[in-house]
């Protein structure tokens, strides 16, 4: 039976909160020197993108506020070309994309 929409949104916030986890306290620097650091919080945007591509088409219609296609996006170059993550992007992500990300599926699910 197919998991209902809401819980893949439930698991992307589940992965943002890990994400905040794992990198509070760190800088760029320290961010960058980290492998275990670094790993989970791609594994979690991994999660992320994954959840996204789970959510029904007709749903991501509904709120182009959050930019799914996108998300996706960067879920298949984590995954598929691994070798070109740059540690700056995700660091920005990290630091200026999730909240815009949580904000947006916090106000689907509460509709």
């Amino acid at each position: 039976m197919p998991r209902d929409y809401k819980v893949h949104l439930e698991d992307i916030l589940e992965a943002i909160q890990k994400i905040r986890n794992y990198t509070s306290g760190h800088t760029l620097k320290t961010f960058a020197q980290d492998a275990k650091t670094l790993d989970a919080v791609v594994r979690n945007l991994e999660v992320i993108g994954e959840a996204t591509k789970k959510v029904p088409e007709k749903m991501r219609a509904e709120h182009p506020e959050v930019d799914w296609r996108r998300i996706a996006g960067l879920r298949d170059i984590l995954v598929h070309e691994y070798f070109r993550v740059d540690v700056e992007i995700i660091w920005d992500i990290v630091q200026n994309k999730l909240e815009t990300l949580e904000a947006g599926i916090k106000s689907i699910l509460a509709v």
